[in-house]
């Protein structure tokens, strides 16, 4: 999908569905929570959610005192809505509405948080931008973590085609630059009574 059209289509669904209405609504993000706790992310470190649209993790960042967040979306309405929901606290946060694959980031981050962004590139050139971008945003000693729809998870989200991966294959696609550290399989209960099955790999810059 070019990078027009993928804009445009998430807009189109953030205009159209509400935020009970996508399958990757999570009030409580407990994975990507546990990954950060163990990482042991210090309060003041920089921590940015890619494609974090409207999802909650902003919002627990902020109540655990978390001084340093950016969310970066493709998504303006998405970007919109999370603002209006957190009111005053929004102002707390850096908000970047722009494609991952192009994403020019003019700070280093110690976190790179990526839940359900990445399985949607399927390009040999937007798969190698965005490793190198986050190759080029991460400090020496920074953690990424990147959860996709694992080999038994779904094919398709949004009407788009993903790329499933297994623990192995994660990690394979993000080495050299990457160390995989931890991979682990997560069931996700959608509001629709359904399960969708994730690999979240944690990863550290190689030396």
């Amino acid at each position: 999908m070019e990078e027009l059209n993928r804009q445009a289509h998430w807009e189109n669904i953030y205009l159209t569905k509400t935020l009970e209405q996508v399958s990757w609504y999570q009030p409580l993000p407990e994975t990507s929570l546990r990954l950060l706790q163990e990482a042991r992310v210090p309060k003041d470190a920089n921590i940015i959610d890619i494609g974090g649209g409207d999802s909650f993790l902003v919002d627990h960042l902020l109540e655990l005192g978390y001084q340093n967040i950016s969310v970066l979306d493709i998504s303006a309405t998405a970007i919109d809505r999370a603002k209006k929901r957190l009111g005053a606290k929004a102002e707390k946060v850096n908000w970047i509405n722009e494609d991952v694959v192009k994403f020019e980031p003019s700070e280093k981050f110690d976190f790179w948080h990526d839940r359900a962004a990445f399985h949607f590139l399927k390009s040999a050139t937007d798969i190698n931008n965005y490793i190198d971008c986050a190759n080029r945003s991460l400090t020496p000693t920074g953690v990424l973590v990147i959860g996709t729809f694992s080999e038994t998870g779904p094919k398709k989200c949004s009407g788009i085609e993903i790329q499933q991966y297994s623990a192995e294959s994660l990690s394979a696609r993000f080495s050299p630059q990457f160390e995989a550290l931890d991979c682990i399989y997560v069931d996700h209960q959608t509001p629709f009574d359904t399960t969708q099955n994730f690999v979240f790999g944690k990863f550290k810059r190689q030396a």
